[in-house]
């Protein structure tokens, strides 16, 4: 479901409560727009045992890293999990998200444990404002630039549901690709 249509909106956001699929939704965008060289990444639960420790992320261009574990020491916590906020950024740091070249980004996601970044933020604020076509996961709620970036005007925000989370790839390749072709 689409919030609301902008003209030739270049930001395009996935929310959604956690585990309806917005991460395998991202996956498969990435899939069929493989022509368009997308740069970014995505994260992916760390399981041990069978039990969820943490979050690891990926990046598309095969590079991993982690954000949060149960035994990172860390001040920034959400849950159980503690926020390893440099090794994020250090993890940014080549993918070069910023680089103009780069006409397709992809993040996954923008949520309370990524937001303790000030130079995660800031990078997707200067992604927002640029000229390429970004699409990113966010948490269905949250305070602060959660709350701010799906309250921009030049997005469209597409909300996963278990109801329309296997047609709604399909609506959003058609969306992305009128403004990169």
């Amino acid at each position: 479901m689409a919030g609301r249509k902008v003209e030739q909106a270049r930001n395009f956001l996935v929310t959604g409560v956690p585990g309806v699929g917005k991460t395998t939704l991202v996956r498969r965008l990435c899939d069929q727009l493989t022509r368009f060289h997308p740069i970014g990444f995505y994260t992916e639960e760390i399981r041990e045992g069978g039990i969820r420790k943490g979050f690891a992320l990926v990046g598309l261009d095969g590079k991993r890293g982690v954000l949060s574990h149960v035994n990172v020491k860390s001040p920034y916590r959400v849950g159980k999990y503690g926020v390893d906020v440099k090794a994020f950024e250090a993890f940014l740091d080549p993918l070069r998200l910023e680089d103009p070249t780069g006409s397709l980004v992809v993040i996954d996601e923008i949520g309370k444990m990524e937001c303790f970044s000030a130079k995660f933020v800031g990078l997707v604020k200067e992604l927002f404002d640029g000229g390429g076509v970004t699409v990113a996961t966010v948490a269905l709620k949250g305070p602060g630039f959660i709350s701010e970036v799906k309250k921009r005007e030049d997005v469209l925000l597409f909300e996963v549901t278990e109801r329309n989370r296997n047609n709604l790839a399909e609506k959003l390749v058609t969306e992305i690709q009128g403004v990169l072709l």
